[in-house]
């Protein structure tokens, strides 16, 4: 298939939104080392790394043989593919819509780079005219503002270029049609003028506000955010979406932060542009806003192309509307928090204050203390979940753990689970030290992932036609029902079927007091057991004489019954396999039912244990404890048997 021209702009977005790191990785093995990752060079024969990657630079090199290029030309090089067909293949995996480009479209082309050109020219003219508006009588308001409230210095001003829009309804306008010579909608597709709804005209978006420029990676503006010096809403008014400018693709400050943000291995990201700011002026160059919205994939991607080891700081006001804004931050990011793709801290500054309030009475040395002991995201989580709780009340302790548990579910990685586990647990206990490990089996047992549902025991019903009274059975759990069948009815074939196997069977089941759990095993071997009994006191079950036969007498009386136990009586091809294993087979099913007993004592332990108050009841609290701690020892103790047999019974 012959693949059409691609459109640029699908070009340029599979290059921004395709990582090197990524793509190299599915063909070379990398390793840390510094700032980059190495590897064996796949371009040449060689049994020392010399091949590069960087991820901040978005490039490879190998010394040895010197070849380079950005992840398109990896690709192309290593496959011997074209450029097109890479560039859509790479299209396909990081989702990027594809543009295509026919010839009759190539002057469409050139006239919306002339566009974007025109663009850029007129945003950086709009700038110019409003850093001029802001020194001038018009703009002493907002200079004083800026001076005095905002405490910033002149070299800040000019550094992000800070302006003023004056009041009038057409001023920007007038200035630049009627003295530049812009075309009227060249300024309208730059979201800088608006049309009037009645009698014609057109009328300036921004009006009397205090006027931040928003730059792309570049440092070229691309839009602009206004803030008002009345009480007029909104507080902030930001351009709309146009050619050049998308909110959820642009961070503000990135421009001036992203040499800082390598540096420092680290990006802050702030609510507001004047706490990015003021971040900056007092010498905290790694410093960005999100613009007030939640950071996006793509706004994320952006930063991490700068910090080696994926840190990210959210910097929000420690009031509730700070706390808010941390949480609506977060947005997208949170699951790469969870897989430990992002190292996320959250920094929230005392007395509710933001960044640019904080530095106002605090040095930036304090700032970079509190930066230093910013916790990780799940810490931060854990202290919301546990502030202004009483844990020694019961109901808030019940809900501060389910809380819990369903933050370590979502953690993917297992050791970073464990770890959360254990700090979770030392939380709970309430400086109790003894408490401890079993605070750690409760947020194991119900954190892991697939955890089984434990579920009060309840009495189990009668055997089918059993005289006698049976203690007590809990019914297994549905994951547990199907190998528990299998495990059962292998032992009671081989039974029937092995005379010389019953007494080592019958020795095995007292010695672990175990029964059937079933209730149509449980009656097998309830007749089974009469049958015996019936024969003397000896109980020579080996010599049993037509086991099958007289129990298939007494099954005439349970028609309804004997179709669940039949196939027990008969041996096939693959029954016979089995058997011909049956010392394995015996222990392996001995020990599948001694696992699912445990297990059920340990669940029912449990669930005793959450249900009883430990100052109430401190004994029995105890009690339950060590049965609950008792019954766990033993599921591990059985566990390295288990995994031989269930290999051997499936």
């Amino acid at each position: 298939m012959q693949i059409p021209r691609l459109h640029p702009d699908t070009i340029e977005e599979v290059k921004l939104r395709a990582d090197i790191v990524d793509v190299v990785s599915e063909y070379v093995v990398l390793r840390k080392r510094g700032k980059d990752f190495v590897g064996l060079c796949p371009f040449h024969d060689e049994k020392s790394p010399s091949f590069t990657v960087s991820q901040t630079k978005q490039m490879y090199y190998c010394f040895g043989c010197q070849a380079g290029g950005n992840a398109i030309k990896f690709v192309m090089e290593l496959g011997k593919r074209s450029f097109a067909d890479v560039v859509l293949d790479l299209a396909r995996r990081y989702q990027v819509p594809v543009q295509t480009l026919e010839p009759e479209q190539r002057q469409e082309l050139q006239r919306q780079l002339s566009l974007r050109e025109q663009l850029y020219e007129v945003l950086a003219s709009s700038a110019q005219f409003y850093q001029h508006a802001l020194k001038q009588s018009q703009g002493q308001k907002a200079l004083q503002y800026l001076q005095s409230n905002r405490q910033f210095k002149e070299e800040t001003i000019q550094q992000f270029g800070l302006g003023y829009a004056p009041a009038g309804w057409e001023t920007l306008y007038r200035y630049l049609v009627d003295d530049k010579h812009y075309p009227v909608q060249i300024l309208e597709k730059a979201g800088l003028i608006k049309p009037r709804r009645e009698g014609g005209g057109y009328y300036d978006v921004f009006r009397d506000r205090l006027m931040i420029p928003i730059r792309d990676v570049q440092g070229r503006v691309i839009a602009f955010g206004g803030r008002t010096l009345t009480d007029e809403q909104p507080k902030y008014l930001n351009s709309p979406e146009t050619e050049l400018f998308s909110k959820g693709k642009t961070l503000f400050a990135l421009d001036q932060a992203k040499d800082g943000i390598s540096q420092l291995d680290q990006a802050v990201v702030v609510e507001g542009y004047f706490d990015a700011i003021a971040l900056h002026a007092a010498g905290i160059n790694n410093a960005i806003a999100s613009l007030g919205t939640a950071l996006s994939l793509e706004q994320v991607r952006l930063i991490l192309r700068y910090t080696e080891s994926k840190q990210l700081v959210l910097n929000f006001d420690a009031d509730k509307a700070g706390t808010n804004a941390a949480e609506r931050a977060i947005g997208e990011i949170a699951e790469l928090a969870y897989k430990g793709e992002v190292q996320l801290k959250i920094l929230n500054l005392p007395d509710g204050k933001d960044a640019d309030e904080y530095l106002h009475s605090h040095t930036p040395e304090d700032y970079g203390e509190l930066l230093k002991n910013a916790p990780l995201w799940l810490d931060w989580q854990i202290q919301q979940i546990i502030q202004d709780r009483d844990l020694k009340q019961a109901t808030d302790f019940q809900q501060v753990t389910q809380q819990i548990v369903k933050l370590l579910k979502n953690i993917a990685n297992s050791d970073t689970r464990n770890y959360y586990v254990s700090y979770c647990a030392e939380i709970l206990s309430l400086g109790d030290t003894r408490l401890i490990p079993l605070s750690v089996e409760n947020l194991l047992t119900q954190s892991a992932p697939a955890a089984a549902t434990y579920s009060k025991p309840v009495s189990a019903k009668k055997a089918w036609g059993a005289s006698k009274s049976r203690l007590p059975i809990n019914s297994p759990l549905p994951t547990e029902r199907s190998l528990l069948e299998h495990a059962e009815a292998l032992l009671l074939r081989i039974y029937l079927h092995c005379p010389e196997q019953r007494q080592m069977i019958v020795d095995e089941l007292e010695e672990r007091d175990l029964q059937f759990s079933l209730s149509h095993h449980r009656f097998l071997w309830q007749q089974i057991l009469e049958i015996s009994s019936g024969d003397g006191e000896t109980k020579n079950f080996a010599s049993l004489p037509n086991l099958i036969s007289r129990l298939q007498d007494r099954f005439l009386e349970f028609d309804s019954e004997i179709g669940l136990i039949s196939h027990l009586f008969h041996v096939d091809e693959k029954n016979q396999k089995e058997i011909l294993r049956t010392p394995q087979v015996v222990q392996a099913a001995i020990a599948c039912m001694d696992l699912v007993m445990l297990e059920k004592r340990y669940r029912h332990f449990l669930e005793l244990w959450q249900q009883t108050d430990p100052e109430a009841e401190p004994e029995r609290y105890q009690y339950y404890y060590q049965a609950f701690y008792t019954e766990k020892i033993k599921l591990q103790q059985i566990d390295r048997q288990r995994l031989f047999s269930i290999t051997e019974l499936l």
